[in-house]
């Protein structure tokens, strides 16, 4: 099998940190722990090494002609929000996108994929404080200022630098399933996948309190139980909150709804039960909080885009990895 290629561009001026993103995701060789490998490539404009905003230098080993055969190209950040693309990057990634490849923007990398006039009429986010920046640049995209990442099939972007680890792991997911991407952001002591949907900035962090550790008991007891049904208004007493202030602090504090949350756990169980095991569509059903099989084949059609059957087929341990691999086509 072959290991997908991916590319990741490096210029002068760049975070070291943004740059680290996809590094720490697909750049480490981890096949021992039964993990996936990466063909992973670091690119750069010119020839030479690049300076980083830290005062570090960095040795490039590829060009842009890394674009060439990527199977998925990064774009980590981006300067100059409001100059034109450099021609030979401007080129590689159109004919990169042209050819099939999924183009990625992290963060501000948003910015040189739209100025690639590669997200005209498509959504897209960035990081929340340049989403009004970019409608204005460039009004004929949909700018999501209120999601971590958007998947848009053959172009992802995502919000700031946490957010562009959650897109690298929606990556790894979308390819291998949710029990390897789970696995994935243990190993790299990183929080489990978060959705896209979730809200990219948070107002203001929760102190510390007696009440938000009963919050935070609250929703561990949801996640160990989600086969049960979670009425909000227990939950929130649960937690010794009026369900008004409850939701609130749900809000503030996860940046979706209970009911989107708590689906969106539903989901992630249901996943990994259809990875590993081979329980019948009622079963997994059941024990994942969804009453019947055909309410999980319409939160997966609603979520996924894609059913349980079709699910199970693509990503369960039993499918062998050139089956496996067959979906990268429409990454």
């Amino acid at each position: 099998m072959v290991d997908p290629i991916i590319a990741v561009l490096a210029f002068d001026g760049i975070s070291p940190f943004h740059l680290s993103v996809p590094c720490v995701v697909f750049g480490t060789d981890r096949t021992k722990l039964g993990l996936p490998r990466f063909d992973f490539r670091v690119c750069a404009l010119d020839d030479g090494a690049i300076h980083t905003d830290a005062g570090l230098t960095i040795a490039v080993p590829y060009g842009l002609s890394a674009f060439d055969d990527a199977d998925i190209v990064i774009i980590p950040s981006w300067k100059d929000l409001e100059a034109p693309l450099p021609p030979p990057l401007l080129a590689a990634l159109t004919h990169a996108h042209r050819r099939g490849a999924v183009i990625v923007g992290l963060c501000l990398g948003t910015f040189a994929i739209a100025a690639a006039g590669l997200l005209a009429g498509r959504r897209a986010t960035t990081h929340w404080a340049s989403t009004d920046r970019l409608q204005a640049l460039y009004p004929d995209i949909e700018v999501d200022a209120d999601v971590l990442y958007v998947d848009d099939g053959d172009i992802v972007t995502s919000a700031g630098v946490a957010a562009g680890l959650d897109c690298c792991l929606h990556i790894v997911r979308a390819r291998y399933g949710a029990e390897v991407a789970l696995r994935l952001a243990r190993h790299i002591v990183l929080s489990p996948h978060r959705q896209g949907g979730q809200a990219q900035f948070i107002e203001r962090p929760l102190a510390k309190t007696p009440a938000t550790d009963r919050f935070t008991l609250a929703l561990d007891t949801v996640r160990a139980t989600l086969g049960q049904t979670h009425n909000l208004d227990r939950v929130a007493e649960a937690a010794g909150l009026t369900r008004r202030t409850f939701t609130r602090r749900f809000q503030k504090s996860i940046g979706t709804s209970f009911g989107e949350w708590l689906a969106g756990q539903r989901i992630e169980l249901a996943q990994q039960l259809l990875e590993a095991t081979e329980k019948s569509m009622d079963m997994v059903a059941f024990e994942a909080g969804f009453g019947s099989a055909t309410s999980l084949r319409q939160h997966f059609a609603a979520r996924l885009k894609t059913s349980p059957a079709q699910y199970r087929r693509e990503f369960s341990r039993r499918a062998g990895p050139d089956e496996r691999m067959a979906r990268t086509a429409s990454y």
